[in-house]
Parts: structure tokens; sequence; C-alpha cells
């Protein structure tokens, strides 16, 4: 049956569709099964009489037809979006804070993006940065000195609410012609007699010490720095190896200037999740800037997938 209405979903569905290229990701993007965004599709397709793209292109080539939903898609979508935004601040007041704090040193790469697409959303809202690290976010949270932490792993705490962002690879660095590089990927006794180089943090947050080495009984020389392109440097001049998130270093792997090997036969993966107060967790610039985090990493990021709000991608 033709659908009797077309509907703000099925303008999302296109924008998603033009955003990401494919119906799976696009289904990703909406968090909807790659099923539903298809049943909206054909919905959409039945009620104008015609296929809105090109079946099996890629990206996906629009119809005349899905060319011109999409035009309407960019007059409306903004608009109320726009409006949607001034009704949360009429509602909640348009003043607010908002400070950050992250666990990890690589997400600078993609949340200052994704804080000044914020900033144009939400001028009246107060952006910061809480400066440092801090081996213990959330307690910031607690102690009133930071709105929202980007940590990696959820701790039981009914005071805090998670949101989940994304997951992602954790791939092993080592220089071009080192004698590992002939592996198709590194085991925990590959790191034995190596110099293990990584910032200087407890290593409870490194992720390939507590769930790689650690169980193994595997405890490699250590060297530390505080910046991602020091780290590079070290491991491309043969003085150990890292292990870092691979939409960080994607761009120095195109140009060859380290190697990367995955870590394990099935990979390392990690996850970053927003946490804020269960009390806060209602403020409407709150939730939209975890949307655009969402939103700014899954398009600009390299391998990631989106969790779910039950933490599954």
């Amino acid at each position: 049956m033709a659908t009797s209405i077309l509907e703000l979903r099925h303008l999302r569905t296109l924008f998603a569709l033009r955003a990401t290229g494919s119906l799976t990701r696009a289904a990703d993007l909406l968090s909807l099964t790659q099923s539903a965004l298809s049943q909206q599709v054909r919905q959409l397709e039945d009620r104008y009489g015609g296929a809105l793209f090109e079946r099996k292109s890629a990206p996906l080539v629009f119809t005349a037809l899905g060319a011109r939903l999409l035009r309407l898609a960019d007059e409306v979508l903004p608009g109320v979006d726009e409006a949607e935004r001034d009704l949360a601040r009429l509602a909640s007041g348009r003043a607010g804070s908002l400070r950050i704090v992250v666990e990890c040193h690589t997400c600078f790469d993609w949340l200052m993006p994704a804080m000044d697409s914020f900033r144009s959303r939400w001028p009246e809202v107060e952006l910061d940065i809480v400066s440092g690290f801090h081996p213990d976010p959330v307690g910031l949270l607690h102690q009133g000195r930071a709105d929202l932490a980007i940590v990696a792993e959820p701790e039981a705490d009914p005071a805090i609410a998670y949101h989940p962002l994304f997951r992602f690879e954790i791939v092993a660095l080592l220089a071009n012609g080192h004698p590992l590089a002939t592996h198709s990927y590194l085991e925990a006794a590959d790191f034995a007699g190596q110099t293990l180089i990584t910032y200087p943090v407890p290593d409870e947050m490194l992720d390939v010490v507590r769930c790689v080495l650690e169980p193994a009984g595997v405890r490699p020389a250590r060297r530390t720095t505080e910046l991602t392109v020091a780290m590079l440097q070290l491991v491309a001049s043969g003085r150990g190896l890292a292990a870092l998130p691979l939409w960080a270093v994607q761009g120095y792997l195109d140009r060859k200037y380290v190697l990367a090997r995955p870590i394990g036969a099935t990979g390392l993966t990690g996850r970053l999740h927003a946490a804020t107060l269960t009390s806060a967790a209602g403020r409407p610039y709150m939730a939209d800037f975890v949307s655009v985090m969402r939103e700014r990493s899954f398009a600009e990021l390299a391998g990631i997938e989106l969790l779910r709000e039950d933490g599954a991608p």
C-alpha cells in the first residue's frame, strides 16, 4: 500500500542516503535496521511511482525523482531543526554550560570539529574543555568541574548516564622494515623484547595492556610521550611499537610513514562513550551535542562503527 503522507523521517532518510552513499551506512547513521530503512524507501517509491536511486550503484546515484525529494529535504529540514532548537531553548532556558573532559589523547582530532558545529547551533551555551590529563574524568562530573566526559568503559553508577558513541579498531604500529612486518597480525608474545610507546596514562586505560599483554603475562619495556605525532616519530625511527586507534593514524598509514598490523587474530577494538550526570542528561543541548559527536565522527573517521543505545554496533 502506498504511504499516504510524506513525513520528516522520509526526508531524513534521503539526507542519510546522500551523506553515506549506501543503504547499510545510512541505516547505521539513523540507528535503523537495513530492512526498516528499505521499507521507507519502498514507501516513497510506491507513493511517487518510481525509483529514488539507481539500484546497484556505488555510491548511490539518485534519479530525477530522488533528486527532487532531496531538494525538498534541503529546504525543509534545516528550518525544522532550527525551530526545534529554538523551542528547546524557550522551554529550558537559553543559557547553559558544557565543559568537556576527555580520557583519550586522540579524541581531540574529531572532538574539535564537533564542538565547532555545536557552537553554531547553540551559541548561548558556554563551551569549554577542561585542560590537562585527568585519570578519573567521571569524578570531575561528580565534583561539578565538568559537564560531559569522553570515556572508554562505562562503570555502574546510578548518578551517571552513558551515551554510546562508536567502536573502533586499535592497531599495532611499527616501523617500515621492522622484522614483525612479515606477520599478518601481532600476538601478545610479539611485544616481548620490544619497547611499547604509550601515552603517560595508567595501564588500566591502555586497551593493549589491559586486554592483551597483562592476561598473557607480557611486560615489554615502556616509553611514554604526550603527543601522538611524537609517538609516531619514535615508531618510524625504530624506537619501539605503539597501539593506537586506526582512525587516529590513517593519514600516516596512507603516506606509508609507518606500518599497521591487527592485534590478535580477530583484532582489538575499543569503544567510546559520552558520560553525563543523570540529572543533566535531559538538557536539550546536551543531547544535541551527543548527536553532533556521533554524526561528525561517523562522517569523518575511518573504519568506525556507531554504537546503539544498548552499546551494540
